[in-house]
């Protein structure tokens, strides 16, 4: 399968954890569909101490993971939101 693109999206989004509303990451993001991975070369600003784990409330929001051979967030199902 093809990688990512290159060239950055244009469109910042807030990832934001849907139990207690911590800003978790700003991530670049291309198209309009819902978050369902986050490539780790797109996130901007990161605020998390421990990968996919919110610093907040301590919950698992994403998972480790491999997209396409690249390294990415596969977001568990309602643990974040995009704004």
């Amino acid at each position: 399968m093809a990688k990512p693109n290159k060239k950055m999206p244009t469109k910042t989004v807030k990832v934001i954890c849907n139990h207690c509303n911590q800003l978790l990451f700003k991530y670049k993001k291309g198209g309009t569909g819902a978050l369902i991975k986050c490539f780790k070369e797109r996130i901007v600003e990161d605020n998390t101490e421990k990968p996919g784990i919110c610093p907040n409330c301590q919950s698992e929001f994403a998972r480790d993971t491999l997209v396409r051979g690249t390294p990415a967030f596969k977001i568990i199902g309602n643990k974040a939101k995009q704004k």
